[in-house]
């Protein structure tokens, strides 16, 4: 007997993911339509249990794309946007000390000058409240599932995942199905490493003519700290210690309600398999210039997420028939300035009048041509291409001759001297190294006051998932973490994750099991990057499962 067909639901224009790019693109269409006296269906699908549930970053915004999006925002009462960026500080960290790296050496664009530091959720949760206002259906706690196509391959929409189904695959009595829906148009705006975007560029072969996409991991805190230690619009990043077998760095921003947001990002191009990057987290606090900010504070917020480092050359195609990519789902962020938000919502605002320009002249499943075209003239593309060169060349020549590289091409490139080369990436998962040749990093022992572990850490991000479900971390071989990693690697899915998923128990007993606590994963995707045979794939859990960040 055949299933029954799914309910579905017809859109002019569905996106995937309630992020800063999908938002920007749902206002953008609203806008176009109400300008010309149109109307154009839309509709925003969140995995999160709310917006914003699932956003983490820094955040330092850039405000261009936001100004050419709500143009009157500034005179509104009420948006996030309330600690603009007044002083900027550049710190190059020894293991007990720090020196100031001149701001007059960085090329003007670097700068942060009319910037705003704030919890990007937030700034999401904002951007949605004006999507509603223009009709634009938005549905938190959906996941998108499936992507559908039509006969001639183009894509048709897609299909959230049931809900109620057990660990064994058989309903619950709570069971529902998924739903349908299609659409002419498809913007996928999932973040980094989305699921169904990992598979679309397998389909249409998106990412053939670019470098492959490489990642960093960002580990956040937020903590409440003294009054007389917190200055509102102060931003630090600090590079060097303790990174010593990796590259990356850490961010102080001193943000509203006497908080600071402070993370440290650790690139997943290391060899060490012994490196943990949530520990290089938690040890970097212990630094005296960070301790002695913290001391007498609390932390009340924590998350991770990874973070698109590849930039210019590892965009991919960004459109296919019936859909695009849009925002992290196909990399803008700019590393050297650690901003990515102005580019994902441009890209968003660039595909949505690609969109609606082909809605209005009866187009629908081809190809948004218009949309390639427009990135290609963009400011955006202009400003990856400035530092497109930046981190390979830190990751080639390491920190000190790196850094200096870097730093005189991206001065070559704001002087319009534009550098007559483009450096590649290598995969991340490549770049890892047998566990005989590294010696494990020295990790301090949580004290629970300035250092944490990671379950107490993960209790703090509000991660919930339903336990009776298939699971989401789905192993392509369920041998390979014990027979191979194991021997090789040291299962070094036991270290990247920054929430403890993954444990290898009973090897004292000499009979090792490989265990994954799915209900712990925050949805950083790191294991989909970094495990070295690829064998770990992450899909969507049930909608509303995951972290629930209130201010990150």
């Amino acid at each position: 007997m055949s299933e029954p067909e799914r309910e579905s639901m017809e859109y002019d224009v569905v996106i995937v993911g309630g992020g800063p790019a999908g938002l920007s693109a749902a206002i953008r269409l609203k806008q176009q339509a109400a300008a010309e006296g149109k109307d154009i269906s839309v509709c925003v699908l969140e995995k999160g249990s709310e917006i914003g549930a699932h956003i983490l970053s820094g955040a330092v915004v850039d405000p261009r794309a936001l100004d050419e999006l709500l143009p009157e925002w500034r005179e509104e009462d009420g948006h996030p946007l309330t600690v603009e960026v007044e002083d900027n500080h550049h710190w190059v960290l020894t293991k007990k000390g720090k020196f100031e790296f001149p701001h007059i050496l960085l090329p003007p664009f670097m700068g942060n000058e009319g910037c705003y530091t704030l919890s990007l959720g937030n700034f999401c949760r904002w951007l949605a409240e004006k999507a509603e206002a223009m009709e634009v259906e938005i549905f938190p706690g959906f996941a998108g599932a499936e992507v559908l196509f039509n006969e001639d391959g183009s894509v048709r929409g897609v299909a959230t995942g049931p809900s109620g189904i057990a660990k064994d695959g058989e309903k619950k009595p709570t069971y529902e199905d998924g739903m349908e829906l299609h659409a002419k148009y498809t913007l996928f705006a999932e973040g980094v490493r989305g699921h169904l975007s990992k598979e679309l560029k397998r389909i249409f072969s998106l990412d053939t003519d670019c470098e492959p996409q490489v990642y960093g991991l960002g580990v956040k805190e937020l903590w409440d700290i003294d009054d007389d230690k917190h200055v509102p619009g102060t931003v630090i990043h600090t590079q060097g210690w303790p990174l010593d077998d990796a590259n990356g760095g850490g961010f102080i921003y001193h943000q509203d309600d006497g908080q600071v947001a402070l993370g440290f990002v650790t690139w997943l191009s290391y060899k060490n398999p012994h490196l943990s990057p949530f520990q290089e987290m938690q040890k970097w606090k212990t630094h005296p210039a960070i301790a002695e900010l913290l001391k007498g504070g609390k932390r009340v917020s924590y998350g991770a997420r990874a973070i698109n480092d590849g930039g210019f050359q590892s965009v991919p195609k960004l459109a296919f028939p019936g859909g695009a990519l849009i925002g992290c789902s196909a990399g803008f962020v700019n590393v050297p300035r650690i901003k990515g938000t102005h580019t994902a919502m441009k890209s968003g605002m660039m595909a949505a009048e690609a969109a609606f320009e082909a809605v209005m002249a009866g187009r629908q499943h081809d190809e948004l041509t218009a949309y390639q075209t427009a990135y290609d003239n963009s400011w955006a593309r202009k400003e990856l291409s400035k530092v497109r060169n930046t981190l390979p060349l830190v990751k080639k020549f390491g920190e000190v001759f790196g850094t200096g590289l870097a730093g005189l091409t991206m001065w070559l490139e704001h002087l319009n001297i534009k550098m007559p080369f483009t450096m590649g990436h290598k995969p991340d998962h490549e770049q890892i190294g047998r566990k005989e040749h590294y010696n494990p990093p020295v990790y301090p022992k949580p004290d629970g006051v300035l250092t944490f572990d990671r379950l107490s850490s993960v209790f703090l991000s509000n991660t919930n998932h339903e336990e009776d479900q298939p699971p989401h971390l789905v192993l392509k071989d369920k041998s390979i973490p014990i027979e191979h990693n194991l021997p090789l690697y040291d299962e070094p899915a036991q270290r990247y994750c920054p929430a403890g998923v993954y444990e290898v128990v009973g090897e004292e007993e000499g009979n090792p099991q490989f265990v994954i606590n799915a209900q712990n994963c925050v949805h950083c995707k790191t294991c989909d990057i970094k495990d070295p045979t690829q064998n770990i794939n992450w899909v969507v859990p049930e909608g509303g499962g995951g972290p629930n960040y209130p201010n990150m």
